[in-house]
């Protein structure tokens, strides 16, 4: 999924499920090592956990908000509030358990 500054309050904040969103940036090396692992959690946590990318060229209000200095950035939502966070590249293993934790 795609997030966006439209499409941002309804589907992370205002989501009945927790949330993963990944800080990236089309440029960034490291976000593109990420990208199939990220991508790879999308399909294993359909239903559970909405798991989604927001760039921060085209949506930099948000990436502000939320602080987001370095990229790859994971922000995990629960209930609408930041429950963890996470920059930069991590082992597959490492993001799923963090994915884990945000279902507990």
């Amino acid at each position: 999924m795609r997030f966006t500054s439209d499409n941002f309050q309804k589907e992370v904040l205002e989501s009945s499920l927790p949330v993963l969103v990944d800080f990236y940036a089309d440029w960034c090396g490291p976000c593109k090592m990420m990208a199939p692992v990220v991508e790879e959690m999308e399909t294993l946590y359909e239903g559970k956990v909405r798991i989604g990318k927001l760039n921060v060229d085209d949506n930099p209000e948000i990436a502000e908000r939320y602080n987001v200095m370095s990229i790859p950035n994971f922000i995990f939502f629960k209930d609408g509030k930041v429950v963890e966070t996470a920059v930069g590249g991590m082992p597959r293993a490492a993001l799923q358990a963090k994915i884990e934790n945000l279902l507990k």
